[in-house]
């Protein structure tokens, strides 16, 4: 027969955890939570800091381009084949001192051009011979870079101006990529951003501020 202070010795033995081992259990998984989203933000910051790259990247390469051949590239119009190998297949453009590059996220026209030249010419990096979508650059949240020359974009004023746009950026990016390399707002100065319905919805008006649960298609003055 067990004795009483067998039983209440066994029945202490089986008790629950005690409010100091909760308390830790539950410190523990704050801290686990805390470095999982400080790690969201960390990869989150990372693509700004790569998209914003990647604008300035196209913008010193179109301006580079200039400096070398004295031609717009997508226009370019040049022997291009005499070049080197690395124009073997690039299409050249017709001369006349525009880039032809609709607000489409589609490639053709000279925009297909544009990106095979500035990597012809190792300016960017990928194959010169890729044309249509495949042409066009892919940013860090798997939307599409093309450059636009289209007039009235996003409250700009009329006529033709030349933009580097990228889409399917979230909401929290785009307000930060717009602080980063302009005013902070959707609507005025040199970085403007549309509302998209899509991955890469083509830009048209602006927006009227930055909501963090929406996407955006946003365009930066190139030239």
């Amino acid at each position: 027969m067990t004795s009483f202070p067998m039983r209440r010795a066994r029945r202490h033995a089986q008790s629950g955890f005690t409010l100091v081992e909760i308390a830790i259990v539950l410190v523990i998984i704050g801290l686990l939570l805390g470095g999982v989203l400080k790690g969201q933000e960390l990869i989150e910051n990372g693509r700004v800091k790569s998209a914003a790259a990647d604008m300035n990247g196209i913008s010193a390469a179109y301006n580079s381009y200039l400096d070398r051949y004295r031609r717009l590239p997508g226009d370019d119009a040049g022997a291009l084949p005499a070049r080197g190998a690395n124009w073997t297949g690039v299409v050249a453009g017709n001369g006349n001192g525009v880039i032809a590059a609709p607000a489409t996220f589609a490639g053709g026209a000279e925009s297909d051009n544009f990106f095979q030249h500035l990597r012809a010419a190792g300016f960017i990096t990928g194959d010169p011979a890729a044309v249509g979508a495949a042409a066009l650059p892919l940013n860090a949240w798997g939307g599409l870079t093309n450059i636009v020359n289209v007039g009235a974009i996003q409250g700009r004023p009329a006529g033709a101006r030349l933009l580097v746009c990228t889409g399917n950026v979230p909401g929290k990016s785009a307000s930060a990529l717009d602080v980063q390399l302009d005013d902070g707002n959707p609507g005025s100065g040199a970085f403007r951003a549309t509302v998209s319905a899509a991955a890469n919805t083509v830009p048209g008006a602006a927006a009227g501020s930055y909501v963090e649960d929406s996407t955006y298609t946003v365009c930066r003055d190139l030239g």
